[in-house]
């Protein structure tokens, strides 16, 4: 072979300037690499939202690992099983049978017998065909007392149909039963965090008599089946949208996909269609607006003209937050993101042609493993592969949006900013810590 062996990493990291990247294929795929920032949800912290359930995953022991550390790490061993799948029960063809006797044995010793489970099948079951709906029928007779539904552990699904994370987020409302709507409630779906209580949605939806329903807010799984009541969805993680199409679907909730965002016009008209579906008057918004100014005025006069990185793990919008701040004079000079969502597409042509400069950076590509993770200058990050790759204790430790909607995010983003900047933090303890905000579920 011409060039001969040559060891992982001698050739440059990965990075590619927005005004010559490629949309639709940022980065090469194939093998890929995890930073050790482990602060965002995976499916069992966002199946532990739903009170008083229980979650059993059925899968093979080394894949087990994973998800046991996790609930033992978030102190909810008590709502959480394993049914471990050996290798004679794929050549004996007893997958169903395990299960079944499985799951049995496991409700049969809790007490007391939760309301609701959550079985999580893995990638084996869809590799073997195994009969999930035989399975699931089973359980319903032996156990009519219980509501069962289908969760999924199946990683080799990420780049094809619903990911795992889009189905956890539809399957976090599969529970719910049909109940009268109630033409005043609104409810938020698919969100880790729950929306600021003080916030615009909060505060608007409150002036105009409505009820904001969230899972984060119910303690018990009746008040769980009571989100069924709601007349509205509104959905804000691209994650979600599948959410609140089957609630539309099963319910007949008015679905509005009202995506998180840092531009003022498009904040302004996801409100105004809120406002026409629920029909009550628009607001005048100049005072958030005046207020979003002034944060920034006053985040840019303390931060100054120092370098800037963000990560799509902070919000799911980092092309929209990373244009917001160039043109409000911050010196932005790399956003980490492994694909640009539809979502982004708007962003990323305005950021190719008036900021072609800005790097584009993967957070999965193997050559980040190598990548340098010194600078220069002070940097301030956005969000924790921000912060591990930048390799500063000056970040924003924020996941998930953090509960941010609409102007609130503008804001938000600007106090956190300041503050990042004048105290640093433990970065490598913080980072570390896995699920960040996950305790709430319990």
């Amino acid at each position: 072979m011409s060039g001969g062996l040559r060891r992982f990493g001698e050739k440059p990291v990965r990075e590619v300037p927005v005004g010559s990247a490629n949309p639709d294929a940022l980065f090469d795929t194939g093998l890929e690499y995890s930073a050790p920032a482990r602060g965002t949800w995976n499916i069992v912290h966002t199946g532990m939202l739903i009170p008083e359930a229980h979650e059993i995953f059925v899968c093979a022991q080394g894949c087990l690992r994973g998800v046991v550390l996790t609930a033992a790490e978030m102190g909810a061993e008590k709502r959480f099983s394993t049914v471990a799948i050996r290798e004679n029960n794929v050549t004996d063809g007893d997958l169903e049978e395990l299960l079944i006797e499985g799951v049995t044995d496991i409700l049969e010793k809790l007490d007391p017998t939760p309301p609701a489970v959550l079985v999580y099948t893995s990638c084996i079951h869809h590799f073997m065909g195994a009969d999930l709906d035989h399975m699931y029928r089973v359980l319903r007779e032996r156990f009519p007392d219980v509501a069962f539904t289908d969760c999924y552990m199946n990683p080799i699904m990420r780049k094809s149909g619903l990911t795992p994370d889009q189905l956890m987020r539809r399957q976090l409302y599969s529970l719910l039963e049909k109940r009268p709507a109630h033409p005043k409630k609104v409810l938020v779906a698919g969100n880790d965090f729950a929306c600021d209580a003080d916030g615009d949605l909060s505060s608007l939806l409150w002036a105009s008599g409505f009820e904001l329903c969230e899972l984060q807010k119910t303690r018990t799984f009746e008040e769980y089946l009571t989100l069924a009541e709601a007349s509205f969805c509104v959905t804000n993680q691209p994650a979600a949208i599948p959410a609140g199409q089957m609630l539309h679907d099963r319910f007949g909730m008015t679905h509005l996909h009202l995506p998180l965002s840092f531009d003022y016009g498009e904040i302004r008209a996801n409100y105004e269609r809120l406002c026409r579906a629920l029909g009550i008057p628009v607001p005048d918004f100049r005072e958030r607006i005046e207020a979003c100014e002034a944060a920034l005025s006053h985040a840019k006069h303390t931060i100054g003209d120092a370098p800037v990185e963000i990560d799509y793990t902070a919000f799911s919008r980092p092309l929209s937050l990373a244009r917001m701040l160039l043109d409000h004079g911050f010196r932005v000079e790399r956003v980490y993101l492994d694909g640009v969502s539809g979502e982004e597409r708007g962003d990323f042509d305005v950021l190719a042609e008036q900021y072609p400069d800005l790097l584009l950076s993967p957070t999965v590509h193997p050559v980040m493993r190598v990548a340098g993770r010194e600078r220069e200058e002070k940097t301030l990050a956005v969000g924790q592969k921000a912060a591990y790759f930048a390799g500063t204790p000056y970040f924003v430790n924020l996941v998930e949006n953090g509960g941010f909607t609409g102007f609130d995010a503008v804001t938000g983003i600007a106090s956190l900013m300041e503050e990042a900047w004048l105290k640093e933090k433990d970065t490598r303890s913080l980072i570390g810590i896995k699920g960040m905000g996950c305790g709430a579920c319990l």
